[in-house]
């Protein structure tokens, strides 16, 4: 306990919200919990304390004055890969997909319960931590992925197919290598959000769908190829035709394909 009440009071998060009794309850509970909070009301102040101070996270609203949070999100990512958490009173698919593709390491809608919040900065923290550790101390066995022409690099992060370089977004390139990783292995789509996105969140696994069509527009469209099947009722998979496709738990759903 002593030690996790150290580990919070060494952190320090940039609150970035125009409306200013939120910013005012969130950072007064944030203190409450031993976090150092900085505030900024508008997204051009806001970028400019990310790029001159140094911070273990942001909280970001998107509905900012002078500079929205996906735009300050995105010149974030040109200088730092801290972690960012958006604060968004919209709750549409394509905003959260926005929001992840410009390199949100979460979200959450307003109005959130304060404890939903904490429990978001801690996870974000603990994954974050973990990830550091696996690149330090875990030798990657099998870095090259590939299944129907289409081979992932892992140590070069590079997609390639018939000889060409596919430009993948960070979630669509973790989609894909979490698919090759279990082939003929059938996802749902609970799971794949889990895996791919660092949070359970459930109730927006249609996240997932987005995901796939961009991956299909970009791979199987473009190359004439049938990369990732459907599993009607279940979820995803990449089937290798020399080997057989592994379902899922019984009562997990139909296993049709399409």
């Amino acid at each position: 306990m002593f030690g996790r009440l150290i580990s919070i009071m060494n952190k320090k998060i940039l609150l970035v919200e125009d409306e200013e009794k939120i910013a005012r309850f969130t950072e007064l509970e944030l203190k409450h919990e031993g976090y150092e909070v900085t505030k900024a009301f508008n997204g051009r102040d806001g970028l400019a304390m990310a790029e001159t101070e140094e911070f273990d996270l942001v909280l970001l609203d998107i509905m900012l004055p002078e500079l929205n949070g996906l735009e300050v999100l995105r010149r974030i990512r040109k200088f730092s890969d801290m972690p960012v958490i958006m604060l968004t009173a919209r709750d549409a698919v394509m905003d959260k997909v926005s929001g992840l593709d410009a390199g949100a390491d979460d979200y959450i809608t307003k109005p959130f319960a304060i404890e939903e919040l904490l429990a978001r900065i801690r996870v974000v923290f603990k994954k974050r931590g973990t990830d550091r550790n696996d690149s330090k101390h875990v030798c990657k066995v099998t870095p090259m992925l590939s299944a129907k022409g289409v081979t992932l690099d892992e140590d070069r992060h590079e997609v390639m197919c018939q000889g060409e370089e596919i430009e993948l977004t960070h979630r669509e390139y973790e989609l894909l290598r979490t698919l090759l990783q279990n082939k003929n292995i059938v996802l749902d789509r609970e799971k794949l959000l889990s895996m791919v996105c660092g949070y359970d969140y459930v109730g927006e696994t249609n996240i997932i769908d987005v995901y796939v069509r961009y991956l299909r527009t970009k791979i199987d469209d473009r190359f004439g190829i049938k990369l990732i099947s459907t599993i009607r009722g279940v979820g995803y998979a990449i089937k290798d035709e020399n080997k057989r496709e592994r379902k899922p738990a019984e009562g997990s759903g139909k296993n049709e394909t399409e």
